[in-house]
């Protein structure tokens, strides 16, 4: 699951939180690394440390968070030593996010001309006409159709899965070299998941960038990934190719969490749910 020259590797890195009661480890000595143009599943149970380990990863934990151990290298630069200007400067250009509820992240009150404007002008040098050009292209090449209309619209005027491919533009509006998408399917039915699947495939492959997939659907996973990383309380429990990790499990847990998913073709749970070689 590693490469020569990782795009984002995670090394040990610990993360808590200052409550009433005292300090709270969450997230404890976890590990990873993305190649180029690749596709990493962090998958686990609600709790597990997944989110949390993507806010760190952005300098976004909470005000009561912190990292308190191990390095993130982007592209061999240490995240975790940089100023929140420097931080400011990656996230967007080097880094996109797509988070799990775009009606609750994206303003309300902006039209999204007004949203994928600001991300523009933040990120890049063009001017106010060829920002206006390059939104229209955005909101196309995530296939929201008329978009010269769309961008006079507010979001709560948008469905939830055209909600979520303004989130998607927005995140790749300064083509990030990696796209991290914080279980973005969540709230969708059946058919838009699929819909938002198939397009972060397509725009993963076209735009050339790796994908950090968050998840707790192992259907999902299967669709995506090409490595996966499972945790559970906060701790990386198994880690491995796709096919490796699906097919030969190693840990008891990520057996269980196999075995939780319905299937068609047995009467019984079965790890070997699906073969994904």
């Amino acid at each position: 699951m590693t490469e020569q020259n990782p795009i984002l590797s995670v090394e040990g890195l610990c993360v808590g939180f200052r409550t009433a009661a005292g300090f709270a480890d969450t997230v404890h000595d976890v590990s990873f690394s993305i190649g180029h143009r690749k596709t990493l599943c962090i998958v686990g149970e609600s709790g597990s440390g997944k989110s949390v380990t993507c806010q760190a990863i952005l300098g976004l934990l909470a005000g009561n968070g912190a990292q308190t151990g191990g390095r993130i290298l982007f592209e061999g630069h240490d995240l975790g030593a940089m100023s929140e200007t420097e931080l400011e400067a990656i996230r967007g250009r080097g880094i996109g996010m797509v988070f799990q509820d775009p009606l609750g992240s994206l303003n309300p009150v902006h039209t999204v001309g007004r949203l994928l404007d600001e991300a523009l002008l933040l990120h890049t040098q063009l001017n106010r006409s060829d920002r206006h050009v390059r939104s229209i292209e955005l909101l196309r090449l995530v296939r929201i159709p008329d978009p010269e209309q769309r961008l006079k619209a507010y979001v709560h005027q948008f469905s939830g899965g055209m909600a979520q491919r303004v989130m998607i533009a927005i995140a790749l509006a300064c083509r990030p070299q990696l796209l991290i998408a914080d279980e973005p399917t969540t709230a969708l039915d059946v058919t838009i998941q699929a819909q938002i699947l198939e397009l972060l495939n397509h725009l993963k492959s076209e735009l050339g960038m790796s994908l950090l997939f968050i998840t707790h659907d192992l259907g999902v996973v299967a669709e995506m990934a090409d490595d996966v990383v499972v945790m559970r309380h906060g701790r990386v429990v198994e880690a491995g190719p796709l096919t490796q990790v699906f097919n030969t499990p190693a840990s008891d847990y990520t057996k269980s969490l196999l075995d939780a998913v319905a299937r068609l073709d047995t009467p019984s749970p079965a790890y070997r749910w699906r073969d994904v070689s």
